[in-house]
């Protein structure tokens, strides 16, 4: 049979029969166990959101309209408004737990903080009134530019109390990403730090906001938090001291009322080319879906879980689960500064048992790390008080999900890995804990409210195989365009498909109607005509047992459009040799067919990742390809790459 390549958008290769029905015990405390929520939700899809913003959040006054829309531009809560921090903060202080712990910090040398709302509250008013007296009012930007301290809520927190929309740079990112995102907010004060910890390593951010700050003509005031105590240059009327400006003020602020669709934040994000993308999230829609995403999902207890999301504040995942989703609800936090590796290979499964986290939100990638470490490492801690694991940030292969299930979880708490974006802003597609079957590497269904189909090249739905996973009506927490560039976000993200918002993410569905996550469709490899997903061939990969971590690659080829390369580190103890890249290869046809096989497998004891764990195919593209490599100064650790090059021109190509 011949095949036409137009057949499937991308092939559905890879087979996954493992179910997982919610544990009985965990069913029956339950905030949600029944598949009738998606049924009401559905009925009336817009009234639906309005009671969650209802009974998940206090309003100043009442919105008159759930919903404007004017493709692509979406209004929601229209007339409604309220505070952030008073819902974050105020709200619970006044209903008597200002006494309730709302974060557990824990810095990377071992110092560690406790902070109650009461406190927290206190904080945030302190720093407001310090950004009124630098001149930052409503409508005002504020870059925040700092390591994963305390200090980073409340900088966040003070900017929703008076109205000011915040931007938050990643502490890993250069001098020279600061200075774009600064200039294209035009952000009136920067917040800082000297530093942050990270693997034993005082890593200093004062003098890279200095170089950004230089090109920065928006800038009037820097404000900068002293937390590793190495000597940094302080400017005379333009740098000020955190915490001698948090003891000149009071410690109240009367807060500002905003409306629903007030921005709240920007938040870049890197296009693959051309200059990164503001986008823009506002205020009561955001708030609504990212409350209501933190409850249902996490099947949250305010007053007895103790929930960790192990992500950066830098990125989205940190914006929605660790500051604005469970402060809204309530919950008490788990804040850590470093690396999960330091001082040993166990930091996390000690934190876990320390504070008796109940609740864990983290990447494959960090999962990944943990099976090449080996299981001797949580073993060596008491994760009982786990109940339920959580997954973001990419989609997450079964090999993974079951060590993760079976070795932190000890296979009795459910795993919910979770589809969305900065784009979404809250969690799009998961499994609800006490109600869904789950799969292995599957996030199963569109959560109540949310409309997804997966479609052909032609914008078709498919009933069953691989397409273009799109969001056929708007959602509460969507972004309202890109900072200043309304015709790039109709561009972007609703060019491709009428009607349809369309991201670049692949997918597929199953006979159970099950979606499974096959990453951005750039990496989609073209392989004689078939349009293979580089998540099935790494989740084949990582199917051997002595794989701990695959990246698969296209390589120009002339006979076959494109080549796969196989870049794989194994778990301790196994021999990297062409015997056994032979081997994998094998699996590989074995599990997903002869196209999916690699015809080069590259062993390398690492990866190259951002320090948000992110593998950057782009540079394994480059060494597959012999090119020079591009941009790779937000590499955790840049000398990788060079090892990987070495290897590859070492290791000869299969035939």
């Amino acid at each position: 049979m011949t095949h036409d390549p137009s057949d499937a958008a991308i092939e559905a290769l890879y087979l996954e029969s493992r179910t997982f029905p919610p544990p009985a015990e965990f069913k029956a405390q339950a905030l949600v166990t029944q598949a009738a929520v998606y049924d009401e939700a559905e009925a009336d899809w817009q009234g639906y959101w309005a009671r969650q913003a209802a009974d998940l959040l206090d309003w100043d006054e009442e919105w008159h309209t759930i919903l404007e829309w004017d493709r692509p531009f979406a209004k929601w809560f229209v007339g409604g408004r309220l505070n952030v921090s008073v819902n974050c903060l105020d709200r619970h202080v006044a209903a008597g737990l200002g006494d309730r712990v709302a974060y557990h910090w824990e810095g990377e040398p071992g110092d560690t903080r406790t902070i109650t709302y009461a406190e927290l509250l206190d904080e945030v008013q302190r720093f407001a009134n310090v950004l009124s007296g630098l001149g930052v009012g409503r409508g005002d930007r504020v870059a925040i530019y700092m390591p994963m301290i305390p200090e980073l809520p409340v900088a966040m927190l003070a900017c929703t109390r008076i109205g000011a929309a915040h931007s938050v740079v990643f502490g890993g990112f250069s001098s020279d990403a600061l200075r774009d995102r600064i200039n294209d907010a035009e952000a009136k004060v920067l917040v800082t730090a000297d530093g942050g910890w990270r693997k034993g390593r005082a890593n200093l951010l004062k003098p890279a906001a200095d170089v950004a700050v230089a090109d920065t003509p928006s800038i009037t005031d820097v404000v900068v938090v002293r937390r590793v105590g190495e000597p940094v240059e302080m400017r005379e009327g333009r740098d000020h001291w955190w915490h001698e400006e948090m003891g000149k003020v009071a410690a109240t602020c009367e807060p500002v009322s905003m409306g629903a669709e007030d921005l709240l934040y920007l938040l870049y994000t890197s296009g693959t080319t051309a200059k990164p993308k503001g986008i823009m999230h506002t205020t009561g829609g955001y708030l609504t879906q990212v409350a209501h995403t933190h409850k249902y999902v996490f099947d949250l207890k305010a007053d007895r879980d103790v929930y960790w999301c192990a992500a950066d504040i830098g990125w989205v995942t940190g914006h929605s689960y660790i500051v604005y989703g469970p402060l809204a609800n309530g919950a008490t936090s788990v804040l850590y500064e470093g690396a999960p590796d330091h001082p040993d290979k166990d930091r996390w499964w000690s934190i876990v048992e320390r504070y008796g986290v109940t609740i864990l939100y983290c990447a494959p990638t960090a999962i990944r790390a943990c099976m090449k470490w080996g299981a001797e490492w949580p073993q060596r801690h008491d994760l009982s008080s786990l109940r339920l694991l959580g997954s973001v940030g990419e989609p997450i292969n079964p090999e993974a999900w079951m060590w993760y299930h079976t070795h932190i979880g000890g296979g009795r708490c459910p795993v919910v890995d979770t589809w969305w974006q900065t784009e979404t802003g809250a969690i799009m597609i998961s499994p609800l804990p006490g109600a869904t079957t789950t799969k292995p590497g599957s996030a199963t269904f569109p959560l109540p409210g949310i409309a997804a189909e997966v479609v052909d090249e032609q914008g078709r739905p498919v009933g069953e195989g691989g397409g273009y996973l799109t969001l056929t009506r708007p959602w509460p927490s969507m972004l309202r365009g890109i900072w200043g560039d309304p015709e790039r976000y109709e561009q972007t993200y609703w060019s491709r498909f009428p009607d349809r918002y369309f991201a670049g993410d692949g997918a597929k569905l199953d006979a159970d109607g099950y979606l499974w996550l096959l990453g951005r469709v750039d990496d989609v490899m073209n392989v004689s005509g078939h349009r293979v997903s580089t998540t099935e061939v790494e989740s084949a990969l990582v199917d051997h047992p002595t794989v701990a971590e695959a990246a698969v690659v296209g390589a120009r080829d002339e006979t076959t459009g494109q080549a796969i390369v196989a870049f794989v580190t194994l778990r301790g103890g196994v021999t990297a040799d062409a015997e056994h890249g032979e081997a994998l290869r094998a699996h590989v046809a074995d599990k997903i067919g002869r196209f999916g096989r690699p015809k080069t497998v590259i062993f390398t004891d690492d990866l190259p990742k951002t320090r948000s764990g992110k593998i950057m195919r782009r540079l394994l593209r480059d060494v597959a390809e012999g090119r020079d490599l591009g941009d790779t100064t937000t590499l955790a650790d840049p000398a990788v790459v060079d090892e990987i090059r070495r290897r590859a021109v070492a290791t000869p190509t299969e035939e």
